[in-house]
């Protein structure tokens, strides 16, 4: 069965959102190679309506390799409540999930295939690990202070359990930590 699986870049204070602000100065090879890992290892792409909405107006028409090519040849899913109509430029349109998420997520699961990952998109990564539909996931803990910005927990409903399950740190100090679930195998 296929994974759901999920990265974000995070600053030491828990900030998430526009890591293009504060992440880029400490891309490093270790990084691109970690990027290059989490690519290969995904034939199915899971965004929110956010995420969507920024990456649709420049991945489409991108060149900046190798993520262009995978991102516009990939499948995708979009979640969203609000959206009545999703496109990709020149490419396959994405599939809009607007209700039954987990049903959604446990069809795709049972598909042939490769991880169903789950790109930046915040507050969907905390609503699939709330509902126990986020297999695992990956922090790339940055060695920066942002101060303010959208954060990956907050208002956290109950205590939830997770296995540490691989962690190192790049030549440039972003340490690298991958979750698990506690209860998945």
């Amino acid at each position: 069965m296929r994974k759901v699986i999920a990265g974000l870049f995070t600053s030491i204070d828990g900030v998430v959102e526009a890591p293009n602000l504060w992440q880029f100065d400490v891309f490093d090879a270790d990084m691109a190679d970690a990027m290059a890992a989490h690519l290969e290892s995904e034939d199915t792409i899971l965004l929110g309506r956010v995420t969507y909405q920024d990456w649709c107006n420049y991945w489409p028409t991108s060149t900046d390799e190798p993520y262009a090519s995978h991102i516009n040849q990939t499948p995708k899913y979009v979640v969203s409540t609000t959206l009545s109509e999703v496109s990709w430029g020149q490419w396959e349109k994405p599939v809009l999930i607007k209700a039954n998420l987990a049903q959604e997520i446990a069809r795709l699961k049972t598909l042939p295939g490769k991880a169903i990952g789950v790109a930046g998109s915040p507050t969907l990564v905390q609503s699939l690990l709330r509902d126990d539909l986020l297999d695992e996931f990956t922090l790339m803990l940055h060695p920066v202070i942002v101060g303010s910005g959208k954060k990956l927990f907050t208002q956290w409903p109950a205590v939830k359990r997770l296995k540490l399950v691989n962690s190192r740190v790049t030549r440039s100090g972003v340490a690298l930590l991958t979750y698990r679930r506690a209860d998945f195998a």
